[in-house]
């Protein structure tokens, strides 16, 4: 058996899913799909997700703080 890139990420997927993550394909979230979370391939970050996390990591700064920290100490 040779190993690709799907395998791969069959594999770290169904990992993620046993530690409690909430696992999804690509093509679910991609740009044009009702459940997009992006504008197109090349923006590789999910923004939305990755400032919803830092809110969950630092729920006593302000969302101002957070989404532009240069700003604050």
């Amino acid at each position: 058996m040779s190993l690709n890139e799907s395998i791969v990420e069959d594999a770290a997927l169904e990992w993620f899913g046993e530690l409690g993550y909430a696992v999804g394909h690509g093509p679910q979230i991609a740009p044009g799909e009702p459940a997009a979370e992006r504008d197109s391939f090349g923006a590789v970050v999910l923004i939305e997700r990755l400032r919803e996390s830092i809110r969950c990591l630092n729920p006593a700064r302000s969302t101002q703080t957070l989404t532009n920290p240069s700003n604050h100490p």
